[in-house]
């Protein structure tokens, strides 16, 4: 289970960083960035762990308890997306640095230290510092990666009206065996990433 004792060893203003939507083959990458001033509610922290060990109305429930912290003001949190257009010009790893820095850029105070889940450091115009496993790791991070991942499924699940061919309610652009099946038969459509191996495939397929 994550704790505040990263976050209160390195004291001063430390923000927590992670992201969703690195692995999926559709959709943007999604970061956000959290800072807790006065360290976390408890109630909070009960709800805090690591994104993917959540269920989803779990992170639901977390999620709106992160949104009615910062509206009190004991949560300052900002997210930011890089685009699929982006992640085709860039890669993956740069995009997801950019959405990083992009929200970092959007707190509303600037952090002395930025925790960042993995081993690849970003710029982020702050000092930083990887912790590989953080989300499971620091409640910054947890913090972080729920928002992120609860804004790009949702993000994900608007697009599914449009293109109810491809499922994206239901697996949010990961490459799961229904998502390559849809490619297979309909090929990529325009929120596809092209420069990943199976939509790659899919194009040649239908070209």
């Amino acid at each position: 289970m994550p704790d505040f004792a990263l976050e209160a060893a390195a004291g001063g203003r430390v923000a927590g960083v992670d992201e969703a939507g690195r692995g999926p083959l559709a959709g943007p990458v999604l970061a956000a960035a959290v800072v807790f001033p006065a360290g976390v509610p408890p109630a909070l922290a009960l709800l805090l762990d690591d994104s993917k060990r959540l269920r989803p109305a779990a992170r639901e429930a977390a999620f709106a308890a992160l949104r009615a912290a910062a509206a009190v003001g004991t949560v300052e949190f900002a997210i930011a997306a890089a685009s699929v257009a982006e992640i085709g010009r860039l890669n993956i790893l740069r995009a997801t640095h950019l959405a990083m820095a992009r929200a970092v850029a959007r707190l509303p105070f600037a952090p002395a230290l930025a925790l960042v889940d993995g081993n690849q450091p970003p710029r982020l115009g702050c000092a930083v510092r990887c912790v590989v496993g953080g989300d499971a790791a620091s409640f910054s991070i947890a913090a972080a990666s729920i928002l992120a991942k609860v804004v790009r499924d949702r993000a994900m699940a608007r697009l599914d009206p449009r293109w109810p061919a491809y499922g994206f309610a239901a697996h949010a652009g990961y490459p799961t065996g229904r998502h390559r099946e849809a490619l297979a038969k309909h090929g990529p459509c325009p929120h596809h990433r092209r420069g990943f191996s199976p939509v790659e495939q899919a194009l040649i397929s239908f070209s």
